[in-house]
């Protein structure tokens, strides 16, 4: 019984401490740390925080300005900023090292020296091998020969500080910082332990780097592996495509039932904060009658986004950082479930509850991405035998909007063309909707080079034309044949030429005060519709089922665009439609 009131006692704690760290991540970041320092449990409090939480509330913050929560940091929160800051890729990063261990030795010097002499020696000595000169002084020998760039804190050892790497221009520390932490690290390490100084200095000057480096990226990475941060041959698994039916064979994932012992362990909640509420897995876990299986499901989000992050090489410091990633991540998630889903149109919170249960969230988001990938593959596949990529065309060929659709689909990680609709060019994928939208597009690209690839045209060099374009292509090759111009070669119309033409497309004279431009006629429309036909051994039906849409939204451009241009005002240079010359 008094075991069981224990227990009952610190689930309480742990539930206050919960509550408190969710409201303190509401809170702006200076005004998050003031409620922290005046909590009467402070201490208690920053160590509640999962250790991902409190690396962005460091950042936050600012390093320099958050040194009052650094000195009442854990060991293993001190640990994870190291592991995250001091790596390039897998090489130390001296500069940051210099950095980050000069903040914590400020914050708290004696915890300092004792973590790092009982969890972080191998670091530190190599840090030192890369900055610092000993020389140990004979019996017969006198301290003037070693020069003033030496220092001693016991006339025995005596040290020189590097100077960094001339190709180092960018520094977190000046160098009189710099100079000043190594300096204090030496007196703060004699001073805990002469020995140990001694121990260290000497050690430090026999270190083989390559090994030394190498223990130390393997120890990182296995302490980054628990929350998600995999090394980056693992973590690029998580772009390998897999099939909605590929789940159908798997046994269910283990989720622990309310009535299971409740973990201790904190969840990071600065992801879970940023998840949007216009997607299928955020109404999802809203959804969810267990909190503990939902905080389950947040903690393997975390893990995912911290997957991502590996694999897409990004360093995360800020939350507009951090946003990107958890949308990306939630977009795939969404992505999957709808593939999931066998009725997509009958999709709700429920049934996109039970498959986050059921599946894996990286089996899900695989799923999701392997929607986009497919989609990039057809492209791969259509652009090494088409008739655009055989004729030595550029991808400007096919104007601004379907060459966006086609350099998003092309890139390493596909992309969706935005156009700033949101601000941004490209962006990830976000919805089922998104990829529908670029495979109808590419879908029509495909059609036009199809068709394209029936008709008779021979090419001079595509530079010859200027900006040469599907439209004008087909345009200026229809427009010949309607004013009888026999021509083998695709060639740009003389004006004069072209101006009997350009009345039976846009009859009439412009208004400038009507409300509406001139429209082509419906037998302008038949006659070209006709000579498609005539040339690609086509129906008429087949290229409308095919391309009606995209051949309407054609002729609707050429209203827009000369549709209140009169014959008199035709300048070659200012029209795109047609390949124009005045001679």
């Amino acid at each position: 019984m008094y075991e069981e009131d224990v227990d009952k006692k610190a689930l309480e704690r742990f539930e206050k401490l919960r509550e408190k760290r969710l409201q303190i991540l509401a809170l702006p970041p200076k005004k998050a740390m003031e409620t922290i320092l005046e909590d009467p449990q402070s201490v208690a409090l920053v160590h509640s925080f999962a250790e991902q939480d409190f690396y962005f509330l460091i950042h936050d913050i600012g390093a320099g300005g958050s040194l009052p929560l650094l000195t009442l940091a854990s060991n293993r929160q001190w640990e994870h900023i190291v592991d995250l800051e001091v790596w390039r890729r897998d090489q130390i990063d001296i500069e940051s090292v210099s950095r980050w261990l000069s903040l914590l030795l400020q914050a708290d010097p004696k915890r300092f020296i004792r973590w790092f002499v009982e969890e972080k020696l191998e670091l530190i000595e190599f840090f030192l091998f890369k900055s610092i000169e000993v020389r140990v002084k004979e019996h017969d020998q006198d301290p003037s020969d070693f020069g003033d760039d030496f220092f001693t804190l016991d006339d025995v050892y005596f040290i020189r500080i590097l100077e960094r790497p001339v190709a180092e221009d960018q520094h977190d520390l000046t160098e009189e910082q710099r100079k000043k932490f190594i300096t204090k690290l030496c007196e703060h390490l004699a001073d805990y332990d002469h020995q140990l100084h001694q121990s260290v200095l000497l050690e430090a000057t026999h270190v083989i780097p390559a090994e030394s480096e190498e223990d130390c990226y393997h120890r990182r990475n296995v302490r980054l592996a628990e929350k998600g941060f995999l090394p980056f041959d693992e973590a690029i698994g998580i772009y390998q495509p897999i099939k909605p039916q590929d789940l159908a064979k798997q046994s269910p994932k283990f989720v622990s039932r309310p009535a299971d012992r409740s973990s201790l362990v904190p969840v990071s909640h600065y992801p879970i904060r940023m998840l949007e509420e216009d997607n299928h897995f955020t109404v999802a876990m809203t959804a969810m009658d267990s909190r503990e299986i939902q905080s389950q499901i947040q903690a393997e989000f975390v893990n995912l986004c911290n997957q991502i992050i590996v694999a897409d090489h990004k360093k995360i410091r800020e939350r507009k950082e951090l946003r990107e990633i958890v949308k990306k991540t939630c977009g795939y998630i969404s992505i999957g479930l709808e593939r999931l889903s066998e009725d997509k149109t009958a999709i709700d919170s429920r049934k996109s509850a039970k498959m986050i249960t059921r599946y894996p969230l990286l089996q899900i988001f695989r799923i999701g991405y392997g929607g986009a990938l497919t989609l990039k593959w057809r492209a791969e596949n259509w652009l090494s035998q088409c008739w655009f990529a055989r004729n030595g065309l550029r991808l400007t060929f096919w104007g601004e909007q379907w060459l966006g659709v086609l350099g998003g689909l092309l890139l390493k990680k596909p992309l969706y063309y935005d156009n700033y609709k949101t601000g941004v060019l490209y962006r990830e994928f976000t919805s089922l909707e998104d990829i529908e939208a670029m495979e109808d597009i590419f879908n029509q690209v495909v059609a036009v080079d199809d068709l394209l690839s029936l008709l008779p045209i021979e090419l001079d060099q595509p530079s010859s034309y200027g900006f040469l374009t599907y439209k004008n292509l087909i345009l200026t090759l229809w427009a010949s044949h309607d004013l009888e111009l026999a021509e083998k070669n695709l060639k740009p119309i003389d004006l004069k030429k072209f101006k009997p033409f350009f009345e039976d497309l846009l009859p009439g004279k412009p208004d400038p005060d009507a409300a509406k431009q001139r429209k082509v006629p419906e037998v302008m429309k038949g006659r070209f519709l006709n000579w498609l036909a005539a040339n690609t051994g086509l129906r008429d039906f087949e290229i409308t089922e095919r391309l009606g849409g995209t051949l309407e939204s054609l002729f609707e451009e050429i209203e827009s665009e000369l549709g209140r241009v009169t014959i008199k005002d035709l300048e070659p240079k200012y029209i795109q439609l047609f390949l124009l010359e005045d001679t």
